[in-house]
């Protein structure tokens, strides 16, 4: 799935693009993804002005005049893709925005777990969609004070804690594990077992990792690619994810002895860590 490093790069090359263009045309391809999508939207799309193009968690907003968002989410393999002339839709094409002659969005989704509402912007932060969100993580709300207060009643380990959208928003699997590799904390550890000086490391690390993938244009694995069609690169830069076995880049250990890069499984997700690092 699209973390957020990914889903930002997107809102930016899409917010290049659009911002201040108009929407001619909206061609909807299916009734659904993981929902139906709005009633009548090619009407109610046609002829709006995009006013601005953000993030929110990994949801892409698009704001429209008349007081209105288009909110996107692209799944586990949705991607979102500028063209400049007209090109026959592919077969997991579903929505299609055109700009005139010259300029078309295609919102690609294989498996078709994204998601496409248009709500009333006043009343977005109460949607069933964001209202349950946590913090931003590149945002002033995020320090390590606070960190360590929410997680003294987490029973989880850290890395869950760290997933949970009700806490902080967009970290991601990927991104979590490259975190508490540079904060050098094991993902076993429980939350509530993390002191002030264990989120004092976290919380910079987090933003450090995030705004590295972000300059790169986000993971490329398996079905991203940035809104220009382009791999993102950040994966050519793991510490540990995907790389069970091998040495992390800032361990001097000994290979035969410690095995390299540990992988497990938690929650149903892999997690990778160095076992001597990482305590």
């Amino acid at each position: 799935m699209p973390e957020l490093p990914e889903v930002e790069t997107v809102c930016r090359g899409l917010a290049k693009a659009l911002t201040g263009k108009r929407i001619t045309r909206a061609d909807v391809r299916r009734p659904d993804l993981r929902f139906p999508f709005p009633k009548n939207l090619p009407a109610r799309l046609k002829g709006r002005r995009i006013a601005k193009i953000e993030r929110r968690a990994k949801y892409i907003l698009v704001r429209l005049d008349k007081n209105e968002t288009l909110a996107l989410h692209l799944g586990m393999s949705g991607r979102m893709v500028i063209l400049n002339k007209p090109t026959k839709p592919g077969l997991h094409d579903h929505l299609i925005f055109h700009f005139g002659k010259n300029l078309f969005v295609h919102f690609n989704d294989p498996r078709r777990f994204g998601l496409c509402d248009l709500i009333p912007t006043h009343e977005l932060a109460q949607h069933k969609l964001f209202r349950h969100l946590g913090i931003e993580p590149l945002g002033k709300e995020l320090s390590a004070a606070w960190l360590a207060a929410k997680f003294r009643s987490k029973k989880t380990p850290i890395k869950a804690a760290l997933l949970d959208q009700r806490l902080v928003v967009g970290v991601g699997n990927i991104y979590a594990c490259e975190a508490l590799y540079h904060a050098r904390i094991s993902p076993k550890r429980l939350a509530k077992r993390c002191l002030k000086e264990d989120t004092a490391r976290l919380v910079p690390a987090i933003r450090k990792v995030l705004n590295a993938a972000i300059k790169a244009g986000g993971s490329s694995l398996r079905d991203y690619v940035r809104a220009d069609g382009e791999l993102g690169y950040f994966q050519h830069r793991f510490a540990v994810y995907d790389r069970e076995g091998k040495p992390c880049p800032e361990c001097d250990c000994d290979l035969q002895k410690t095995g390299g890069v540990k992988r497990m499984a938690q929650g149903g997700r892999s997690t990778f860590y160095c076992p001597v690092r990482q305590l």
